[in-house]
């Protein structure tokens, strides 16, 4: 079984449906971000990004990492390639 297909992907259309969780998946698609440049990017406090990213994190769709004393957060492109594959089963083969 792949990364891909080790995402629960009902969980992570629960995290999708949160439009805040969509706007912070923008803000940390290019460039690994930590929580204070992600807040402020979405207008959310601290506590509330933290909040967002911890469930994207647990629904396969954001990493995290340490460097030095921050937690930086990036996309995982992986957990998005899973909601795909999911969706492209709706569309009938070419």
């Amino acid at each position: 079984m792949g990364a891909a297909e080790a995402i629960d992907v009902d969980v992570a259309l629960r995290a999708l449906a949160d439009r805040n969780r969509r706007a912070i998946l923008r803000v940390i698609r290019s460039d690994p971000q930590p929580v204070g440049v992600v807040a402020q990017a979405v207008g959310l406090s601290q506590q509330t990004a933290s909040h967002h990213l911890r469930t994207l994190q647990k629904a396969g769709l954001a990493t995290v990492s340490a460097d030095h004393t921050r937690r930086l957060y990036a996309l995982n492109t992986d957990g998005l390639a899973a909601v795909r594959s999911y969706l492209d089963d709706f569309w009938p083969e070419r």
